[in-house]
């Protein structure tokens, strides 16, 4: 079987990565990447640049997105869609939606910090090519503005991670409404980084496993196409069970570093990828 080297799971200046997407693809093109899917978060804004730039540099980039859901059972996930029309009136109008929700919970999230005693407001993001503010976007901020020294301290229980921060959440829509939309804009609906499920029991557990193979089953019935069973967040045993599950199911196998950064260079390896150089 022919081997290709694929990252199904990248984040760019359209959200909260801090590459641009052309960036990302001649990144990928000197690493020799065969196929990236850029995979932003609740806006397909960074696509067609994306997409440009792979026809510039001859890199297959497939048109993805990222998006925050949650079941019937109120346990949240977050859902790639690949190979969807960003075109599609269905999908254009939810995105929509979810820009609105999440603008809603940012003015509420920088009212409780500025009580917790951070002169943080929305003058202080870095915005990239549209308007989204995501955590991460507030955190790299906190760290610029001199209130923490790590991106990650902004996380802690003290400031974002506090029970207040928390108590603030962006209205999610359910799992099977995600799966729809991406399913009517010509897509493929893949479940993300499942071993980042909470209250399913211990993450990695027997039970941990039991529940997260009923959601995924659930999932299945509701449309659901893949799994993405390489991220950087699950060991190789961990892994291993993603794909007896996706093999259970029918599901395709994916993979994905959930990159974020800089340079594309930086992005984890995921368990398929030990011993890679």
């Amino acid at each position: 079987m022919d081997e290709y080297r694929v990252d199904f799971h990248i984040h760019t200046t359209a959200s909260d990565g801090e590459a641009t997407p052309t960036e990302i693809v001649k990144r990928a093109k000197e690493l020799e990447y065969d196929i990236i899917a850029i995979t932003d978060h609740d806006n397909t804004d960074g696509l067609m640049e994306a997409e440009i730039a792979g026809q510039a540099v001859e890199l297959k980039v497939i048109p993805g997105i990222e998006i925050a859901v949650v079941t019937e059972e109120g346990n949240g996930l977050h859902m790639l869609g690949y190979n969807i029309d960003r075109n599609n009136p269905e999908l254009v109008a939810f995105l929509s939606r979810m820009i609105e929700n999440r603008k809603a919970r940012n003015v509420e999230l920088f009212r409780v910090l500025q009580d917790m005693g951070y002169d943080i407001s929305e003058k202080d993001i870095e915005i990239g090519k549209n308007d989204f503010i995501g955590k991460p976007l507030i955190a790299r901020a906190m760290v610029k503005k001199g209130y923490i020294k790590n991106f990650n301290d902004a996380f802690g229980r003290d400031i974002l991670g506090s029970s207040q921060c928390r108590a603030i959440k962006k209205v999610k829509p359910l799992a099977s409404e995600a799966i729809d939309v991406i399913l009517k804009a010509g897509g493929t609906p893949v479940l993300a980084h499942p071993i980042q499920t909470r209250g399913i029991g211990r993450t990695g557990s027997e039970e941990f496993f039991e529940n997260i193979d009923k959601i995924i089953r659930r999932l299945k019935t509701q449309g659901l196409k893949g799994l993405e069973c390489f991220h950087p967040d699950q060991n190789f045993e961990q892994s291993m069970k993603f794909v007896e599950i996706a093999e259970k199911y029918h599901l395709h196998i994916t993979r994905g570093s959930d990159f974020h950064g800089k340079d594309f260079a930086d992005a984890e390896r995921t368990a398929n990828e030990e011993g890679r150089k």
